[in-house]
């Protein structure tokens, strides 16, 4: 049972992260992001943060700040724009994540902390 909960998590986990980034994406750069594209872009910044997090997660506040800056460099490498429209797609998908997880503890689907991309 242990495993299919992890399963569960993981794919809700990386629909939400899609979500967030395709949101992103489409107010910062008004342009479609492709559900692919941003589901691999979501999959690459969370194997990325959790590289990054294991490596130097344990550092106080420059540890998570690094972490950070990795998983905005994943978006800043998969869209155009540059670092600026990165964090912008990065604290969108950021907000809608935290909106898509309310939603679901709210109707006691999950936990808050079960899902989620990085800050959540």
């Amino acid at each position: 049972m242990a495993a299919a909960d992890s399963i569960l998590i993981f794919v809700l986990s990386l629909i939400v992260g899609t979500i967030g980034i395709l949101a992103g994406v489409r107010l910062v750069l008004d342009r479609d992001a492709g559900f692919v594209n941003a589901a691999v872009t979501a999959l690459i910044g969370a194997v990325a943060w959790a590289i990054t997090s294991f490596f130097i997660g344990w550092i106080p506040i420059l540890g998570v700040l690094l972490m950070l800056v990795v998983w905005v460099g994943v978006i800043n490498w998969r869209y155009p724009g540059g670092w600026g429209a990165a964090v912008a797609i990065g604290f969108v998908a950021w907000i809608v994540a935290v909106a898509i997880v309310y939603a679901f503890a709210v109707i006691g689907f999950v936990t808050p902390d079960a899902l989620g991309i990085p800050g959540i």
